[in-house]
């Protein structure tokens, strides 16, 4: 119950016949369209929906609804500043969770799906990952549940957040009047976040609001002198949604083998992505 399900089933086809609309448009403009990306990123939103029939719930359907057991209390959502409260809970809480799918390696196992793709289009949207129910990131939203706000509302507002954030993923929207850019997270802030150069890693975390990132000092603007790149540092180079969906679980379970003791054990588990076990310990880049 991660809120993923919003991109299964028919809003799934819709998105994608949206995607595959940009796709002509770009090339009808001359631009080069990666259409073995445009399948990759379907079959991993097919395979995670598949696996979302199978699997009901998950590790973070589970939690919030144990942790709706010691709710301080119950909120009815039948007043205006219920619903205000929860948007900018749920916005702070979504940017906890996606700066965690940065910096924590645990986090970053599933999540890096959703950076594999080397083009930046719509179609990147919905390339989100098979294993989230199994990470749980979204346990970022259990203070919520725990200061009353029921559980389906909390996982309704993570839905429309992400559901936002399609249109997001494109570069034919060019930069926003500046009182938007301020305010919400747009394409420009965005296309920021999914590119691996250096000077970009690592930053605009939002959802709907860029205003966390600005109070907490991730935000960084497109610069014209550094165009960006797509894309993981070390690229996945598969167009397969198993590999694409598993290539970092292989790597953990490479990175594991060469751990010795618990510190880096704990560290290749919940340290940053780029941590390295082993005798040259130490972090390096991982995006």
């Amino acid at each position: 119950m991660d809120g993923l399900r919003a991109f299964a089933g028919l809003p799934l086809l819709l998105l994608a016949l949206v995607a595959a609309a940009e796709a002509a448009w770009l090339m009808r403009r001359g631009h080069r369209y990666d259409w073995k990306g445009y399948w990759a990123s379907l079959g991993d939103a097919a395979g995670r929906a598949v696996l979302g029939l199978v699997i009901q719930g998950g590790v973070v359907g589970v939690l919030l609804f144990a942790i709706w057991e010691f709710r301080l209390t119950t909120i009815a959502m039948d007043q205006a500043w219920h619903w205000i409260a929860l948007f900018l809970g749920q916005e702070l809480c979504y940017y906890a969770m996606h700066r965690a799918d940065h910096r924590v390696h645990w986090f970053w196992l599933n999540h890096s799906v959703h950076h594999s793709a080397e083009q930046y289009n719509l179609s990147t949207a919905y390339r989100l990952g098979w294993t989230g129910k199994l990470t749980g990131a979204a346990v970022f939203f259990g203070p919520l549940v725990w200061l009353g706000f029921p559980v389906p509302y909390v996982v309704g507002a993570l839905a429309v957040n992400l559901l936002y954030q399609f249109w997001l993923h494109t570069e034919l929207v060019p930069r926003l009047p500046r009182a938007i850019e301020f305010v919400f997270n747009t394409p420009s802030h965005h296309r920021v976040h999914h590119a691996s150069n250096p000077e970009y890693l690592d930053c605009n975390y939002g959802g709907v609001l860029i205003v966390f990132d600005r109070l907490f000092g991730t935000f960084r603007e497109e610069r014209a002198d550094v165009p960006l790149r797509y894309g993981l540092v070390e690229p996945v180079r598969s167009y397969n949604p198993v590999t694409i969906a598993f290539h970092a679980w292989v790597k953990l379970a490479r990175d594991l083998r060469r751990a010795r003791g618990l510190r880096q054990i704990g560290m290749t588990l919940f340290g940053p992505p780029g941590y390295v076990p082993g005798d040259t310990d130490g972090v390096h880049p991982e995006r």
